[in-house]
């Protein structure tokens, strides 16, 4: 295995997909609303963006801003919209919830796991408002496809998290 550090990259359309992998992106995180820190792309913005560029794509699963799951029917919708951009092709992911205390939502991440067939998968940035990021990666350790972390150090961003 390479021990090459990956550059990714966020797109938002495939205008911004193709400047990426121009300017030498190894792969690309697929938002929408960044002013919610990101949310699931539309399966018709998916398919543009991969037929537009031929580097990896990780597409984010999540639908509201916050690092809240919501409830049952929520899930249930996260899920649905997992298994569409499976079968329209996506074949790695984004995402990652939080309960009422910081720790990991492991049925809500567990259920939309499930719905990935194994695909590989990051846990984004809510490990920065976690109670506890050490006892968060074990809770997450053992769950198929994970294989990221996706961190500013830092609840407050990146410039507080560089020491982190």
């Amino acid at each position: 295995m390479s021990q090459r550090a990956v550059l990714e990259v966020i797109a938002l359309d495939a205008q911004d997909a193709v400047a990426a992998q121009a300017g030498g992106a190894d792969r690309l995180e697929l938002v929408t609303d960044m002013a919610a820190d990101g949310l699931t792309p539309s399966l018709a913005g998916f398919a543009e963006i991969r037929a537009a560029v031929d580097i990896s794509l990780r597409v984010m699963l999540r639908a509201t801003d916050g690092f809240v799951a919501g409830g049952t029917e929520a899930v249930d919708a996260l899920v649905a919209r997992a298994r569409d951009l499976r079968a329209e092709g996506a074949d790695e992911f984004v995402l990652g919830f939080l309960d009422e205390t910081g720790a990991a939502d492991l049925a809500a991440v567990e259920r939309v796991v499930a719905a990935l067939d194994g695909a590989p998968w990051t846990f984004h940035r809510a490990i920065d408002r976690a109670a506890d990021r050490d006892a968060l990666r074990k809770q997450l350790a053992d769950l198929p496809g994970l294989d990221t972390y996706l961190t500013a150090g830092s609840a407050a961003g990146v410039a507080y998290g560089l020491p982190v």
